[in-house]
């Protein structure tokens, strides 16, 4: 007897699309009360990494053997989206932070956020989008498992010179907080299929509580500085992102990848593990340096959400002179 996932899908679908319209709202009302009242949150420093590993143990419960399948059937598209991220928003990372003179810490900041791997919520803006989600799950799968090597040693090599970097530590801590949640997360669903599905429509609501005390955390330690160079901080993280979809975009299209594949490498590269990069930056670097991903974590769902409904508007545009046409 084959077994109706329709629902189940549709139920964590729906969920998930609502989490990520309500995500910066949550995120932006927690940010301002951390800046208004600092004092409040400082307890919450220690549990940044545990609340990382719980949001990555959610990502590994969403996957299955598929979504790796796809990396074997398309490699090329999914080693243009993972190469893309790895080399572009590092080195734009870099460039931002030196065009607009940072301070040590934001630069080091801005530039970890680059060097992070690809955002668990691109895979819902790509939904959103109408992108190709398995391309933008194998993606994301990719630059996580990567990530423990790569991102340290980009770190090292970009963000070194405005302060030491611990390449060793903190790959170490990527396995610890990023890796090994998602194969325990893989493992519950192998051999729990059922129990799972029945939670999936919960998981991005856990993801959004977590994220959010996440920021929450960050923001409280780095009240100060928000109040001295916020605006610079804010321009950072948009040029950045705003840069890392145009160029993500660019790059599918060079390749001449379809429409959808463009949609979502641009997602993928623009969109980081920012949670990932504040939370590595509070532990091995300053509190200050752990800003540029709280604010990342805000923004870029804001303009993933926003440029996922310019797409589908697009789209419903360009359908209805399709239909009368046919009629």
């Amino acid at each position: 007897m084959s077994i109706d996932t329709s629902q189940p899908q549709a139920a964590e679908e729906r969920s998930a699309r609502i989490a990520v319209t309500l995500f910066p709202l949550l995120i932006l009302a927690g940010g301002l009360v951390a800046v208004l009242t600092p004092g409040t949150f400082t307890g919450l420093g220690p549990l940044i990494n545990p609340l990382l590993g719980v949001i990555m143990f959610g990502m590994g419960l969403t996957l299955t053997p598929v979504d790796f399948a796809l990396i074997g059937k398309r490699p090329i598209p999914v080693a243009i989206g993972v190469v893309a991220q790895f080399v572009i928003m590092p080195l734009l990372g870099w460039g931002v932070a030196t065009a607009l003179g940072l301070p040590s810490a934001l630069a080091a900041g801005v530039i970890l956020v680059g060097c992070c791997p690809g955002g668990t919520a691109s895979n819902v803006v790509s939904y959103l989008a109408r992108g190709d989600v398995a391309l933008s799950v194998a993606m994301t799968s990719v630059s996580t498992i990567l990530a423990p090597v790569l991102t340290p040693l980009l770190t090292l090599w970009l963000a070194g010179q405005y302060m030491p970097v611990d390449a060793a530590a903190i790959g170490l801590s990527i396995l610890q907080i990023v890796l090994l949640p998602v194969v325990v997360g893989l493992a519950v669903r192998y051999f729990l299929p059922r129990l799972v599905e029945r939670l999936l429509p919960a998981l991005p609501w856990i993801s959004v509580a977590a994220i959010t005390v996440v920021v929450i955390a960050v923001v409280s330690g780095s009240a100060a500085i928000i109040f001295s160079a916020g605006l610079l901080v804010f321009a950072a993280v948009i040029l950045h992102n705003g840069l890392g979809y145009l160029l993500g975009y660019g790059a599918a299209r060079l390749f001449g990848l379809p429409t959808s594949a463009k949609r979502t490498t641009a997602i993928e590269v623009g969109m980081q593990n920012s949670g990932l990069a504040a939370g590595l930056a509070r532990t091995y670097l300053t509190p200050e340096a752990a800003l540029p991903g709280a604010i990342f974590s805000v923004w870029h769902n804001v303009s993933g959400a926003a440029m996922a409904a310019y797409w589908r508007r697009r789209d419903a545009q360009v359908r209805v002179p399709e239909v009368a046409a046919r009629r």
